[in-house]
């Protein structure tokens, strides 16, 4: 986690992120990326700094010039620690799989339909199912018609 922070910060600035795609397709000199980019030569190699402090890209001297190119290898481990990531963060068996947006793949990897104590927010409902409003039931279980706790009562 400690790598990945300054890596993240790095490719959070939009500027730095079209560098970094402008490289992802050639090596090129402060001077070529400041002519496409519309800004000043002092500016990218700020720029250019931030990014090689976080590894994502080093110079390479080519005559005058240094010329510069990502290093993939880091992109690739950043794109692993975070897709490591999202299936960490996926829910127990037991969590209500209506609260996240990944419903697909989490019904997929075996959560159930609704969690043990069927609402995810029982202090904004009322004591029975049947009690609860439209409104109370979207809010806690989605867009749905009717109150779920009402269909495993049948």
């Amino acid at each position: 986690m400690e790598k990945i922070v300054p890596i993240l910060k790095a490719l959070a600035d939009h500027t730095r992120y079209k560098i970094l795609n402008l490289l992802l397709t050639h090596d090129l000199c402060v001077g070529a990326l400041a002519n496409r980019l519309h800004l000043s030569k002092a500016a990218i190699s700020q720029h250019l700094q931030v990014l090689r402090k976080a590894g994502l890209v080093r110079g390479e001297k080519r005559g005058y010039w240094t010329h510069y190119a990502v290093q993939r290898s880091v992109l690739a481990q950043i794109a692993g620690e975070l897709d490591q990531m999202i299936s960490r963060i996926l829910p127990l068996k037991s969590t209500c799989f209506r609260a996240f947006p990944e419903k697909k793949m989490i019904k997929e990897r075996g959560a159930n339909q609704m969690c043990k104590d069927c609402c995810e927010h029982p202090d904004k409902l009322k004591g029975k199912p049947e009690d609860c409003t439209a409104e109370q039931i979207k809010e806690c279980h989605g867009d749905i018609k009717e109150h779920p706790c009402e269909k495993e009562k049948k």
